[in-house]
């Protein structure tokens, strides 16, 4: 007999299939059939057991079926068809704005896990409606190369930046990613983004343990009947109140609220209240909505004239600092990442994966991802690059 075991993958039997469950969120099928071919089989919580066949034989045969199943991946978040992005996946970490590796020539460096979110926000520039597919990063790579380049970069004061286009807190090596960045001797503060729906306090204090520093935490309103409707689902205010105390009380805290003109104003001066309220360490930053192509733009977006004369009434209003800028952050200009090519450049490439929205494909040349939107080729391709700004790049077939 041959006993599988896997730190990864879970199993579950269902009528003719097994579902495999990938690092919680994601899953494929393998058919039962598929695998009778192996051996004779029963499967348990997280390992697989074959009769009549030894181990090695076993887990050659079972690792194509695997190899095969992840081509079906999908996220049990969004039910969208997933990609995981593995040392041995040929996609680069460099070059894409949903996952991998942002520098934007600061010592702040932007780590992107995973994509899918449990809220609908009403004015997110991550419209889920437009994407088609979600990403998931192994952790040992994206560590491996974040090193690199914080490595290049030559400086000793870092930020790791914890973001996603959604949730990070479904990446299910959020405490390992944390601990292994906190290794890194020039990383001084590393922060993450949350909705704050999936904290608890012992997630909080498993971050914090890990290395974490900073919670940046996003609370639009404190009102029951408003807050559901710009998250687009259910919104415990009580939940998010008592987690943000906590965390207060454990590490730095962010609130970091969106102003929406004619829908939440009155909401940001109440939860300026509940900021003064909190006794620990704490940051209030209001952002503006700011409209995106393939974002939601449920209101007009204030120019940045009109959106600062609101928080300068504010600050005299509740005699509070609102107006943050990049000093507060502590950030300052660092050396850029090379551009192993720039706008209108010709290059060679190989198409590698679908990229997040419809028709759209991710291109590898040069250790960066390229992203092609109408795109229908595959294998090796020529292309032009149309946008190459902070390493993230855009190119269309030639």
């Amino acid at each position: 007999m041959a006993k599988l075991a896997f730190k990864d993958l879970n199993f579950i039997e269902e009528r003719d299939k097994i579902k495999v469950i990938f690092l919680s969120f994601f899953s494929f099928q393998i058919g039962k059939a598929e695998l009778n071919k192996i051996s004779d089989f029963t499967i348990g919580n997280n390992f697989i057991n074959f009769k009549n066949i030894n181990e090695k034989s076993a887990r050659n045969k079972f690792n194509l079926l695997l190899e095969s199943g992840f081509k079906g991946l999908k996220s049990r978040i969004t039910g969208k068809k997933a990609i995981y992005v593995h040392k041995n996946s040929g996609i680069p970490l460099i070059g894409n704005s949903a996952f991998g590796i942002i520098d934007r020539d600061t010592n702040i460096i932007e780590v992107k896990p995973i994509t899918g979110c449990n809220l609908n926000c009403i004015y997110c520039s991550v419209d889920q409606d437009k994407r088609c597919a979600e990403f998931v990063v192994e952790e040992e790579y994206l560590v491996e190369e974040l090193r690199k380049v914080i490595e290049y970069k030559e400086c000793g004061n870092i930020e790791v930046h914890i973001a996603s286009q959604g949730e990070p807190f479904f990446y299910v090596y959020l405490n390992d990613l944390a601990r292994d960045i906190s290794n890194i001797t020039s990383v001084k503060v590393i922060s993450i983004d949350t909705n704050g729906t999936l904290l608890t306090k012992k997630k909080v204090d498993e971050l914090v343990k890990s290395g974490l520093t900073r919670f940046n935490l996003s609370i639009n309103s404190l009102d029951a009947k408003k807050s559901k409707y710009i998250s687009g689902t259910g919104y415990n205010v009580k939940h998010i109140k008592e987690i943000a105390e906590y965390i207060s009380n454990k590490c730095d805290l962010l609130i970091a609220p969106v102003l929406l003109p004619g829908i939440n104003e009155e909401d940001i001066e109440e939860i300026i209240r509940f900021y003064k309220s909190l006794k620990g360490s704490k940051l209030i930053g209001i952002q503006n909505f700011l409209e995106y192509r393939f974002g939601k733009n449920p209101v007009r977006q204030l120019s940045m004239d009109e959106f600062y004369d609101k928080l300068r009434k504010l600050e005299d209003k509740y005699k509070i600092k609102l107006i943050v800028n990049k000093c507060d952050f502590n950030v300052i200009k660092t050396k850029p990442l090379p551009k192993p090519f720039k706008k209108k450049s010709i290059i060679k490439a190989r198409i590698i994966c679908d990229g997040r929205f419809r028709n759209e494909k991710i291109a590898a040349a040069d250790n960066r991802a390229v992203s092609v939107p109408n795109c229908y080729s595959s294998g090796n391709v020529k292309l032009k690059i149309t946008r190459d700004k902070h390493n993230i790049f855009f190119g269309k077939i030639i």
